[in-house]
């Protein structure tokens, strides 16, 4: 599943100018499982006071993991996506997507994270074909 881009989206690319609400709002209609797992992890974070707030829950689905790989994997909607809610998302396997608090990017817990070795500690069997 590719983003479903409006009309008057593509023209304003088409000419050179695209304003990041309007992508934004593609991004939230065309893939509603990552848009409401970021939401979610996003909320988590500014509700607490910790470093960050992570989703460890496998998708549903096919589907939805489509959406998390494509929203995640995608410099440009990832960064729109970072910008959109003021933090720093981190992403491991197919589901386990983080919200840092953008200050909590030079921590150890952000290292941590993102590191080889947090990498493989966050691998299971039942995860290989994600």
């Amino acid at each position: 599943m590719s983003l479903t881009v409006p009309p008057s989206l593509l023209r304003a690319a088409e000419s050179g100018s695209v304003a990041d609400d309007a992508f934004v709002a593609c991004v939230r209609e065309s893939l509603p499982y990552a848009w409401q797992t970021v939401s979610r992890v996003a909320a988590a974070l500014e509700s607490s006071g910790a470093e960050f707030a992570d989703n460890e829950v496998p998708p549903p689905g096919e589907a939805e993991r489509g959406q998390l790989l494509r929203a995640l994997a995608s410099d440009a909607i990832r960064s729109s996506l970072e910008r959109h809610f003021g933090v720093k998302l981190a992403f491991q396997n197919c589901h386990r997507v983080a919200a840092f608090r953008p200050s909590a990017v030079d921590s150890d817990t952000y290292r941590r994270f993102v590191s080889v070795r947090g990498q493989l500690l966050n691998q299971s069997p039942e995860l290989r074909d994600c």
